[in-house]
């Protein structure tokens, strides 16, 4: 690892024809602790500082690495921090802490073709009496109700309704909490069928899958970094320095935001921690590709590594740092959201980028040089040696869509917008719990087994809070509404009569609670206790919530989407200079992600016999795709614009295809197969947003970067530079 020696000659004559980007970065002379920008650079890669710059981040790896542990123990999984902030159902789960404490009911289903033996009954009462001296998890078995026997079918059917109280530890008690319940009533034995179901069954089925998501996120996209990395690099050594600074890169985040979460009121839960390591790992290992590719490129004319890199830095981190701060800026959007787990995910997803950004434009370059050239090995850039890009796959692409731009990008646009005809099979109106895992646990068996013996909404009523004047009013505007069960209307055990001069109680509904006709239901409730005047009267409950979380990410997606889009034209206009090239690009983008919806909208139909998908679902693949998208089209621009300065706009956007081609494809590989580790999750939504992200990305980097902006760019010419000096520039050159 001694110091290269600088040279002069045949390196400054390689730099030299590397050309002058007049306008675009600078020029390309020896770089050196006094020549402006790149004097940044040397900040970390120098001889001395790239150790300053490593023993900072070993620094803060061992300060945070025990931090980063705690991140689980952070996540706030309760209702509220997914419900949209200001909806009816989040205000009666605010009201209703005055009537009793937060509790969650979980009902043990038992049922038995023929119906319940002797043996059976006596067996449900033992249970019974086992369950209600529970007292561990936040169970209050004392408060069990039943068994209320199912009437209708001879009694083939009995449920016991549990209450568990949510303690500090929120949403992860739950689990336990029906473990305990179920150590006493045992599963199905000798034709007794026992589920546990209800919102209690179901909390713990969803906590259950996501148990353990940052581990089983974190070995899958490791392990698809590791194998597309020795793939792209073919050395073994190499990939060691990108997984390093992205794993560092994660621990730190995962410090910060739990310092945030548990001292500033950050929200985190499940979903955005999950995110967080795709989006770290995919948006780290691009910046890291990047960045190799064009300090291998330098290490090619310059002798001195430490040169190399000042130089590599000072050319591509412009890019770098409009795709950091694109992606940043597009999560922090995401705090306009009405809900409160979209709105969460905006900070938690841009600090995670933030810093994935400082690890691989700091410690990853300063662990680069101190390594030295062997790390390349076996193969060894060498000065003077040949840029395998000048005459590779992408530079014979670029020639053969030169002959024939304008056809190129009319039939590839043509294809995109025929692929986007399958959002016509697009059900993105929320999926019911049975749709919401990959199997079928047992919440949702019970819940199947429960709704052939009573009423389907039975375990999670609405919620109805109003005036205490008008109780006889509200009650009876309740119980005349069409999907209520009349005779279900009361008020639940253990819970005050009356606070602060209003009354709470409850009514089952005649559909399933997850159903739209149990969501139009509340609708209808609605509008007949609103009716009531005076009664100031409100409606909750697990329905509610997800009637209110279906519109609320619906105002989400047409209040965020316009905005990240507004956001990346800016930077593109910024970073580019340029009012045309930045439209066309956005233009691309929008085709793509239309075309990457048409494509999962098929397969989730077609292939994985997915019933639809959630609400959110197109927000967030959007984002993802065109925060994340984007960067390949930054990459590829940022390149062109530097040789378009120097031989013209035409002949610049082939040499910029041959020069990013193969480093962008190895980009979107990366981070297409970092979101494919969602698929490991047992949970549909993530498995959608996962396969729907990484078509896009594919699309993004085989299609829409390397065919369609390239033949618009060769199409339009020069023009796509304006209104910037660069076009008159060009003009005069060919002429």
């Amino acid at each position: 690892m001694a110091d290269d020696k600088s040279t002069t000659g045949t390196a400054g004559a390689a730099d030299t024809s590397g050309g002058t980007a007049a306008g675009a970065g600078g020029t390309a002379g020896p770089a050196g602790p006094g020549s402006g920008r790149q004097g940044v650079a040397w900040l970390v890669c120098g001889r001395r500082s790239k150790w300053l710059v490593l023993l900072l981040w070993l620094v803060v790896i061992v300060g945070t690495a025990p931090l980063a542990q705690k991140l689980t123990d952070a996540q706030d999984n309760d209702a509220q921090s997914w419900l949209p902030g200001s909806a009816e159902s989040t205000q009666v789960l605010d009201i209703s802490k005055d009537f009793r404490p937060e509790t969650i009911p979980a009902v043990v289903i038992y049922a038995r073709e023929g119906g319940l033996t002797v043996a059976d009954r006596a067996r449900i009462a033992k249970d019974v009496t086992q369950i209600k001296q529970l007292d561990e998890h936040g169970v209050r078995g004392t408060e069990t109700r039943g068994p209320v026997l199912d009437k209708r079918s001879g009694a083939s059917a009995a449920q016991i309704y549990v209450p568990i109280t949510m303690g500090p530890e929120g949403w992860q008690q739950i689990a336990p909490a029906v473990d305990s319940v179920r150590d006493l009533t045992g599963k199905t034995t000798d034709g007794l069928q026992i589920h546990i179901t209800g919102p209690g069954g179901t909390s713990a089925d969803f906590s259950e899958a996501f148990e353990g998501i940052d581990s089983t996120l974190l070995f899958s996209a490791l392990g698809i970094v590791i194998v597309i990395l020795l793939f792209t690099y073919r050395s073994p050594s190499l990939l060691l320095v990108p997984v390093l600074s992205v794993v560092a890169a994660l621990f730190t985040a995962q410090a910060l935001i739990y310092l945030l979460a548990a001292h500033a009121g950050l929200t985190v839960n499940g979903q955005s921690a999950g995110i967080l390591t795709v989006l770290v790992f995919g948006a780290g290992t691009d910046y890291a590709l990047l960045l190799v590719a064009r300090y291998r490129e330098e290490l090619r004319r310059h002798e001195d590594r430490h040169e190399a890199m000042a130089l590599a830095l000072h050319r591509a981190g412009p890019a770098v740092l409009a795709s950091g701060a694109t992606v940043v800026l597009s999560m922090l959007v995401l705090l306009t959201a009405d809900m409160n787990s979209t709105r969460g995910l905006g900070p938690v997803a841009a600090i995670g980028v933030a810093v994935a950004l400082l690890a691989m434009l700091t410690l990853f370059p300063a662990l680069l040089v101190i390594f030295g050239r062997w790390l390349f090995w076996p193969v060894i850039p060498h000065v003077g040696s040949v840029e395998p890009t000048e005459r590779g796959l992408w530079a014979r692409i670029g020639q053969r869509i030169a002959r024939r731009p304008r056809m190129t990008w009319g039939v590839t646009a043509a294809a995109l917008a025929l692929l986007s005809l399958g959002l016509i099979q697009l059900e993105a109106a929320g999926i019911s719990n049975a749709d919401s895992f990959t199997d079928k646990p047992d919440s949702i068996v019970g819940q199947e087994v429960s709704a052939e013996y009573f009423p389907a909404g039975t375990g999670d009523p609405l919620v109805i809070i109003a005036d205490q004047g008008h109780r006889a009013q509200v009650t009876r505007a309740v119980a005349t509404t069409d999907g209520v069960v009349a005779q279900s209307i009361g008020v639940p055990p253990n819970t005050k009569p009356r606070a602060d001069g209003r009354i709470l109680f409850e009514a089952t509904t005649t559909d399933p609670s997850d159903s739209q006709a149990a969501k139009d239901t509340v609708d209808r409730v609605r509008a007949a206790v609103h009716a009531v005047d005076g009664a100031d009267a409100k409606v909750g409950g697990g329905t509610a919530a997800l009637l209110d979380m279906d519109r609320a990410t619906a105002h989400d997606n047409k209040l965020v989407i316009p905005l990240v889009l507004t956001v990346v034209l800016l930077i593109l206009c910024l970073l580019l200079r340029a009012l045309i090239a930045p439209l066309l690009l956005i233009g691309t983008v929008v085709l793509s992600f239309a075309a990457a919806l048409g494509i999962s909208a098929l397969a989730f139909r077609h292939l994985f016999d997915y019933a639809g998908e959630s609400t959110d679902f197109p927000l967030f693949v959007f984002v993802f795709l065109v925060a994340l998208g984007i960067d390949y089209n930054i990459f590829l621009t940022t390149r062109i614009r530097e040789e378009a300065a120097r031989q013209g706009t035409r002949p610049g956007v082939l040499t910029g295809l041959a020069a990013t081609g193969a480093v962008i494809t190895s980009a979107g590989l990366v981070l297409a197969g970092t979101f494919a580790a969602l698929g490991t999750l047992p949970m549909v939504a993530f498995a959608e947003i996962g396969f729907a992200v990484a078509v896009g990305v594919l699309l993004d980097t085989f299609i829409v970067r390397s065919v369609l902006v390239t033949s618009l760019f060769l199409d339009v010419g020069s023009k796509v530079w304006w209104p910037n000096s660069l076009t008159q520039r060009d003009t005069s050159r060919t002429q």
